[in-house]
């Protein structure tokens, strides 16, 4: 039977979005309260369920915390869920391409995806060797012009995780599939950058399906610094509050 969404769910949604956006974009900011629900009932033109529904759902994802005899207060970014694929979502919106995060992302890649190869290269099955092969073909033929290149590099990066055998590892990728198909994007952008890294991501595909753990974790660091180098060259180098500019760097294994 098919669904429909609601006209009330698609009301909910804007707002949402309206107000997620706001408070990522520092129009509400951390320490302030919303406007009174009767405030935003006018501004939306929308009645009190639909308002108390959206903030219910920014509450939930750590945005913001209903307070008796205060109101409705907006919390700091770092209460918020940063994975939560909406949130990822207004603060590229609000902000462009955000240095900051892009750096932050890098860092738990590299904490985090070198272990994941050596993992997959150590357990992989044979169907788990054929979706990272499949994945790697997927992003030739996508340099080639065949195809959604950030889907396929995505594809290969999961198929990576999961051949690591540890469910845990596996959450992991789920909660960084926003972010990293954020900073994929970015690289994409770069001419000749798809092209340049395919060799990097074969070095990792024949690591794991030779079965050789510590090669598996050198080529995943190579990609991370190859990704390092590629969005300091993409993103404009704009100052960070302190004043400095943000250090994308590239940390190496000695």
């Amino acid at each position: 039977m098919e669904t429909t969404t609601s006209p009330r769910a698609t009301f909910q949604q804007q707002v949402l979005d309206r107000l997620g956006l706001d408070i990522c974009a520092g129009r509400y900011a951390p320490g302030q309260t919303l406007p009174r629900e009767n405030e935003l009932c006018e501004r939306f033109a929308l009645s009190r369920i639909v308002i108390r529904e959206a903030v219910k759902s920014l509450a939930a994802k750590g945005m913001l915390e209903v307070r008796r005899k205060v109101g409705t207060l907006v919390l700091a970014p770092s209460s918020w869920n940063l994975f939560d694929p909406d949130i990822i979502a207004w603060r590229t919106q609000a902000a462009g391409d955000d240095l900051e995060m892009s750096r932050d992302l890098l860092d738990l890649r590299r904490i985090v995806e070198p272990a994941a190869a050596r993992l997959a290269a150590a357990r992989a099955g044979d169907a788990d060797l054929a979706a990272v092969r499949g994945a790697f073909e997927r992003m030739r033929r996508a340099v080639a012009g065949d195809g959604d290149y950030v889907a396929a590099d995505l594809a290969f990066h999961s198929a990576i995780f999961t051949a690591s055998g540890n469910q845990f590892v596996s959450q992991i990728l789920v909660a960084l599939t926003g972010l990293l198909r954020q900073g994929f994007a970015i690289v994409s952008r770069k001419p000749g950058g798809p092209l340049a890294s395919l060799p990097l991501h074969e070095d990792l595909c024949r690591a794991v399906e030779a079965r050789d753990p510590a090669a598996a974790e050198r080529a995943a660091l190579a990609l991370i610094d190859r990704a390092a180098l590629d969005l300091r060259e993409c993103l404009p180098a704009e100052p960070r509050q302190t004043g400095a500019a943000p250090d994308i760097s590239i940390t190496r294994k000695e």
